[in-house]
């Protein structure tokens, strides 16, 4: 994965500038843009700071595009999920799909 080109792509959905994401992380503004003049990937600190300015966990950063956001709903529902019998996860499965048609 090329990590500046994903930088990148994150500040233009964001309409971040280079001292917007420095001041969100919590980094030197010279931090920020020596990475993209340098060339130069950043350092696991600085990626994670960077990924959490954007509300986003290492995990989603180098996530393919196909990533959905867990959100609380959908992390109770994971977990409700993983508890129930084999039987029970067919029928609302079954329930599931013929609701969503």
């Amino acid at each position: 994965m090329d990590v500046l080109k994903r930088l990148r792509d994150l500040q233009s959905k964001y309409g971040w500038s280079d001292y917007r994401i420095a001041k969100e992380a919590g980094l030197a503004q010279g931090t920020v843009s020596n990475l993209y003049k340098r060339n130069t990937i950043p350092n696991i600190v600085t990626l994670e700071a960077v990924c959490k300015a954007f509300g986003l966990t290492l995990s989603q950063f180098f996530a393919d595009n196909d990533f959905i956001e867990l959100t609380p709903e959908l992390k109770e529902l994971f977990e409700s999920w993983v508890k129930l019998p084999e039987d029970k996860k067919t029928i609302i499965l079954q329930m599931i799909k013929s609701s969503a048609e």
